[in-house]
C-alpha cells in the first residue's frame, strides 16, 4: 500500500474509489543526506510522508540554528505556512539521512477535502493532532527542565539518540548557554544489556 495512503487511513476510512484517485495524485521523491526539502522563504505546499529516512526542521535565529522537530519513518510532515496558507515558510527542513518520501500537493488535497466527507474528516483529525503536538511541545519547553526534557525524549523518541547528533538533540531540547544553568548532555556510552539502554549523562551547573 502507498505509504501516504496508509498513514491517512489511520485517521479514518477511505473508499476504494478515493484510494484509487489518491494513488493517481501521490508522487514519490528521493533526497540525499544534507539536502533541503525547503528553506526559509520558500513555498512548498505539499503534504509528505517519510517511507525511509530522517529529517529535521529548524529556525535560523541570530545566526543560530534552533531545531523544532524531527521526522522519522511513517511520519506525516509539511511546513505549516506554505501548506495551509500558501505563504513563505518560516522554517527550514533538511534531510539528516538519505530519505524516500511520498507526497500530495495542497491543491489536490483541498480538492479531496471538498469532494469527500471521509477525506475532510481525515484532514480535520490530522490538524487536531498537529495542534495537540504543538501544545505538548510548548508545555514541555515552558515547564520542564532540560534534564526532564531529555528523559522525555528517551521515553518518546528513543531512536533519536542513535540517529541524531547530540548537538541537534541539545538544540531541540532548548539547551543553550543563555540559561541560568548550563546543561551539557554528553553521551559517553550507549550499550544494550538485559533489554535496557544505559545512558551516561554529565550535567554541569554554572
Amino acid at each position: 500500500m502507498n505509504p501516504l495512503i496508509k498513514q491517512l487511513k489511520k485517521y479514518g476510512n477511505l473508499t476504494s474509489e478515493i484510494e484509487t484517485e489518491l494513488n493517481e495524485k501521490i508522487k514519490s521523491l528521493i533526497k540525499q543526506k544534507g539536502d533541503f526539502l525547503l528553506k526559509e522563504g520558500q513555498i512548498v505546499s505539499n503534504l509528505f510522508v517519510i517511507e525511509k529516512g530522517l529529517v529535521r526542521s529548524f529556525y535560523n535565529i541570530n545566526e543560530r540554528e534552533i531545531n523544532v522537530w524531527f521526522g522519522f519513518e511513517s511520519g506525516i510532515l509539511g511546513s505549516v505556512m506554505p501548506l495551509f496558507f500558501s505563504q513563505p515558510s518560516i522554517e527550514n527542513i533538511q534531510f539528516l539521512e538519505d530519505t524516500t518520501l511520498y507526497y500530495i500537493s495542497s491543491n489536490d488535497l483541498e480538492s479531496f477535502y471538498k469532494s469527500s466527507q471521509e477525506m475532510n474528516t481525515i484532514g480535520r483529525k490530522m490538524a487536531e493532532e498537529y495542534c495537540k503536538i504543538l501544545e505538548e511541545r510548548s508545555f514541555l519547553l515552558q515547564t520542564h527542565t532540560a534534564e526532564q526534557r531529555y528523559h522525555w525524549l528517551l521515553k518518546n523518541q528513543p531512536e533519536a539518540l542513535q540517529r541524531i547528533s547530540l548537538g541537534h538533540i541539545a538544540s531541540y531540547l532548548g539547551i543553550s548557554q543563555e540559561k541560568h544553568f548550563l546543561i551539557f548532555v554528553s553521551l559517553h556510552q550507549l550499550k544494550q544489556k538485559n533489554n535496557e539502554i544505559f545512558i551516561f549523562i554529565i550535567i554541569n551547573r554554572t
